[in-house]
């Protein structure tokens, strides 16, 4: 059985720190997210030792029906980067990331990470790719919002240093540069915001040279990290009129649809993670009083046969 429903980005993520002027957001059309929701998104498999698995369906989520697609997305020339060298593939990223982290990841967070860490492995290494703080925004804010409600905060934490150190990254530079244009960002106002290419400042500096770099061809690697990037600083800032994201794309030079179309892959894929979550709980929870059922009816016959 399908059902309809209309799912804002905040609402998405359920994340607690979202301020209500950026819960706002959700009340423009532009950043709202009408999807038919089927429950077959998901799958289950229970094995024999009670052990269930979630499949989310995030090939289809981040926008592409295969990684065939997505990789077909990036001309040969693009994989010549680091002085020329040959890069690494996307088989010895994964591999990577699996020596580097060899517990074992709940399959409803595993697959996406999976998805994700080969989308970026594919965008780090194209020749325009130069790595900046927004982009570390928007990588570190996916991260932490898919990860929400993971058992553990020490194995997330690992996963994290994982996955940054499997694509020959600093995942403490990500943490560092994420946190500093966060905190900048907090204390700009929309017109602020939108206006840095008057003003003088270290952030400031760093936008400046993505709008030049974006304003020539082959100089900029623009990525759906750097979208949620952009939609975070809008966050921080209390930018609640859509127009602030027009006015932002056109200063950096990016293409407003590209941002738009991205934002929309990012809040279906959290908020399918979201449905996927809740179902596995309650699926927990029923075979949790189906156990407790059994185990009472036993202790119940045993008792009767004491007697």
């Amino acid at each position: 059985m399908a059902a309809v429903t209309t799912i804002s980005f905040t609402a998405a993520v359920q994340s607690p720190d979202l301020n209500s002027s950026a819960r706002s957001y959700s009340n423009f059309d532009a950043f709202k997210l009408r999807s038919a929701v089927a429950y077959d998104t998901c799958s289950f498999r229970s094995s024999s030792s009670s052990r269930m698995f979630v499949h989310c369906m995030c090939t289809s989520l981040l926008g592409f029906k295969s990684l065939e697609d997505l990789s077909s997305c990036f001309s040969d020339v693009d994989w010549m980067h680091l002085d020329g060298n040959d890069v690494p593939t996307v088989s010895q990223t994964k591999l990577n990331f699996l020596k580097a982290y060899k517990r074992p990841i709940p399959s409803i967070y595993n697959t996406v990470l999976q998805e994700l860490i080969v989308q970026q492995h594919l965008t780090k290494y194209k020749k325009s790719f130069r790595y900046d703080p927004v982009f570390a925004l928007g990588f570190v804010t996916v991260y932490d919002r898919l990860m929400e409600g993971y058992p553990s905060d020490e194995d997330r934490q690992a996963i994290f240093e994982a996955y940054v150190r499997a694509l020959n990254d600093d995942p403490t530079q990500f943490r560092a540069d994420a946190q500093k244009v966060e905190e900048w960002a907090k204390t700009q106002s929309p017109s602020s915001l939108v206006e840095f290419a008057s003003r003088d400042g270290e952030i400031e500096g760093i936008l400046k040279d993505i709008a030049e770099r974006a304003g020539t061809k082959g100089g900029f690697s623009y990525s759906r990290f750097f979208a949620v990037g952009l939609f975070r600083l809008l966050e921080l800032s209390n930018a609640t009129e859509p127009n602030v994201l027009d006015k932002l794309c056109a200063g950096l030079n990016v293409n407003k649809k590209s941002v738009d179309r991205d934002l929309d892959v990012y809040r279906n894929l959290l908020s399918k993670l979201v449905q996927a979550k809740e179902l596995l709980k309650e699926y927990t929870e029923r075979e949790k009083k189906k156990t407790e059922e059994r185990a009472a009816a036993s202790q119940k016959a045993n008792e009767a046969v004491t007697k």
